[in-house]
């Protein structure tokens, strides 16, 4: 792991190995990305904002990493940008040089495959151009790349592991009933923080209904939940609740044509998903992902705020351009934020990493360059960083009875 805030003297701070027989060793890297998680939860207000990078680990085989991101045997990995353009292209077969062809994309980009550059030039293509068959066969594309890109993200089954998100959840939703509420977006479409959540017994207010079928609503946002006792004045916050926003749509979100209303349905062929292109900015603004934008760009602007970000490599705008609207702004707004590849690869340090190519993440730096105390950036994976988020308080008794009767049925943590 390697951590650049304003004490490491404008340059990555890498952690130092363990000394001999594990013994720990003084750390300054390890301590400073501890305190910079630390003044995130201690906020009366935390947002944790997560993207791609917190699935991509998931049914990978241990075993194999020498040999990159195997999955387990049985089980299908978190697709990423590259793995979606490959399917793409096998699915479409000839159709895919040709609808290269017709919408114009740089060559650049292909040699990326970058799939959301591809599907932004095919909307326009699929518009504008003269040709009748040409257009046909752009719009054919674009309803089959979707279709794809659908299969491809349903990668998840209640029985996989998701231990680390669990752990994630654990930290999260233990802070004070005293503070706010953990508000946790996610651009993911998948299921890991419901599945991990479920497992861990965990209350998720994600502006859904309690009835059957759960019906969106964002006027469940503002309900909590307490325990009252025998004496009816006598009104507790339970622990262990934490409110989900999906910014993207989820893979069991659906619209009723009936009643056009969005339903939550596990099992539904056509979910509402933003899907991968430059055009998303507009379909964010769209219900019910506006409801989830208006959320969070409110949550930025309060005061006293941590916001975690994980995973996201900042590549959307309508999410990166709030979020640094927020940090000019909101002088009571702390930030950290965790990917790999925000540093220099440590095998080839002349291999710049995003923090100096992306331009949301350069300002980010800079403000950090010249004494911001508010930001830090930490490049590390979801399992890397997770272990070192503050754990506020020991296993409580529920938490002990409810892995006793876990185990007793024989379930997988």
């Amino acid at each position: 792991m390697q951590v650049f805030t304003y004490r490491s003297a404008g340059q990555w701070e890498k952690t130092r190995p363990p000394g001999e027989n594990g013994e720990p060793v003084s750390d300054p890297a390890l301590d400073e990305i501890q305190r910079s998680l630390s003044d995130c939860f201690r906020c009366n207000n935390l947002v944790v904002l997560t993207g791609l990078g917190t699935s991509l680990h998931v049914n990978v085989d241990a075993d194999k990493r020498a040999e990159g991101r195997k999955p387990v045997e049985g089980k299908r990995l978190a697709p990423t940008m590259w793995d979606l353009w490959s399917k793409v292209r096998d699915v479409t077969g000839d159709d895919f040089e040709r609808v290269l062809a017709l919408s114009r994309l740089p060559e650049d980009e292909q040699r990326k495959g970058n799939i959301e550059a591809l599907l932004s030039h095919c909307k326009i293509a699929a518009e504008f151009l003269a040709d009748q068959d040409g257009r046909e066969t752009v719009r054919r594309f674009i309803h089959t790349a979707e279709s794809t890109v659908r299969d491809a993200v349903r990668f998840l089954e209640p029985d996989d592991n998701v231990a680390v998100h669990a752990d994630f959840l654990r930290r999260l939703s233990r802070r004070s009933p005293r503070k706010m509420r953990s508000k946790l977006f996610t651009t993911n479409y998948d299921l890991c923080f419901e599945y991990a959540a479920r497992k861990g017994r965990y209350v998720v207010i994600d502006g859904f209904s309690h009835a059957s079928p759960q019906v969106f609503d964002s006027l469940y946002f503002t309900y909590d939940i307490v325990r009252r006792d025998s004496n009816p004045d006598s009104h507790d916050f339970i622990s262990n609740v934490f409110l989900l926003y999906k910014l993207h749509g989820s893979i069991d979100w659906m619209r009723n044509p009936a009643t056009n209303e969005i339903e939550k349905r596990p099992d539904c062929d056509s979910p509402l998903l933003v899907y991968p292109r430059n055009t998303k900015y507009e379909l964010a603004f769209e219900q019910p992902y506006f409801e989830m934008m208006s959320s969070l760009q409110a949550a930025l602007r309060q005061p006293d705020t941590g916001l975690l970000i994980l995973g996201f490599g900042f590549n959307d705008n309508h999410i990166a351009e709030p979020i640094l609207s927020a940090i000019n702004s909101n002088l009571g707004l702390k930030v950290a934020v965790c990917d790999p590849g925000l540093a220099p690869r440590t095998d080839d340090p002349k291999k710049a990493g995003i923090d100096a190519t992306n331009v949301h993440l350069k300002k980010i730096r800079y403000l950090i360059e010249h004494g911001d105390a508010r930001l830090a950036l930490i490049s590390a994976t979801f399992e890397e960083i997770v272990p070192h988020l503050p754990d506020i308080a020991a296993e409580t008794d529920l938490e002990q009875h409810l892995e006793r009767v876990r185990r007793l049925r024989g379930e997988k943590a």
